[in-house]
């Protein structure tokens, strides 16, 4: 397996069954192809560096994790089709595997 980090945000007027729900759900993908969540850190709010979809400023979450390679592709997949999940950005960790 090897290392990855993912950094999504969601709008900051986001309540927080649906942030839970989303975090539920970016896990259960994780552990559906036997991968490992080693952190989740909520960064809070930030300031956007330009207006997204109307948003100045959005709640940063970063997760770290670990799975087989082929499993990025349904990952990604399931943050594009996620409304609440308004940017996500998932990069290889090598200094981590």
């Amino acid at each position: 397996m090897k290392a990855y980090e993912l950094l999504y945000f969601v709008a900051p007027t986001t309540d927080d069954d649906v942030r839970a729900a989303v975090q539920a759900r970016i896990e259960g993908v994780i552990a559906e192809a036997k991968g490992q969540i080693d952190n989740v850190d909520d960064w809070g709010r930030h300031k956007l560096a330009y207006e997204i979809n109307g948003l100045t400023d959005a709640d940063y979450i970063l997760v770290d994790f670990h799975t087989d390679p082929t499993n990025i592709a349904e990952l990604d997949r399931v943050l594009r089709i996620t409304d609440a999940v308004t940017r996500h950005m998932i990069v290889a960790r090598t200094d981590r595997d």
